[in-house]
């Protein structure tokens, strides 16, 4: 298969993660500015000869950044989840709020993307919108290094797949989690709320005494 400048850099990217989440100390530095110089063609050798992807350049499920972050192996921040995918914080955000969708399942193909996994992006993607009020969040399926995702990406000014990444603290993200939660928790109240009135006026309504007017001779 053929890999796009997205998808090489969103895989550089995800391989620092791992080194930053994993290595000693001592050795983390190193590590990231080994990767970090290294051309398209030298990273995807890199991959082959590490056994992160096939010789016919299919991702390899048991190495996938994304199922181990599924399966609890790599930290992450997580906002949202079903039982069909998980809804994480971008480390390397391009914008606040920026999140993906994981499939718990490896999916390889778009079309392989089930209803539920679809839903749980409208959710978070409507979350995101309540707490954040970004001017619009496009829902973006990529593929990288095999597993598809779906970039839920808030758009403040201008930003696009191809707009400048921030690296984030975890401390940072846990801010931007937490003002997602405090939107949540007020959506569940206010509904809850709704769902209590409507039963009041439901009860009122059956227990009013119903008065037949007298028959006129």
């Amino acid at each position: 298969m053929e890999w796009s400048l997205e998808q090489l850099q969103e895989i550089k990217e995800q391989l620092i993660e791992q080194i930053e989440t994993s290595f000693p100390e001592d050795k983390k530095q190193s590590a990231i500015e080994q990767i970090e110089e290294m051309n398209n063609e030298q990273l995807i050798e890199f991959l082959k000869q590490n056994n992160l992807i096939k010789e016919k350049e299919e991702a390899m499920q048991n190495s996938c950044v994304f199922c181990s972050i599924v399966f609890g192996d790599i930290p992450s921040i997580k906002i949202n989840e079903n039982e069909e995918a998980v809804a994480i914080l971008e480390i390397n955000p391009i914008s606040e709020g920026h999140t993906i969708i994981i499939p718990k399942n490896h999916v390889e193909k778009e079309e392989d993307l089930s209803e539920k996994i679809k839903e749980l992006a409208k959710q978070t993607k409507h979350l995101i919108q309540n707490s954040l009020n970004p001017k619009e969040i496009p829902l973006i399926p990529i593929n990288v290094m095999g597993h598809y995702i779906i970039n839920i990406l808030p758009v403040y000014e201008k930003e696009n797949m191809h707009s400048k990444r921030t690296k984030k603290t975890p401390e940072q993200l846990q801010e931007v989690k937490q003002k997602i939660e405090r939107t949540s928790l007020k959506l569940k109240e206010d509904e809850k709320i709704k769902e209590d009135f409507v039963k009041e006026r439901k009860k009122e309504f059956t227990d009013k005494e119903i008065k037949i007017p007298k028959r006129i001779p």
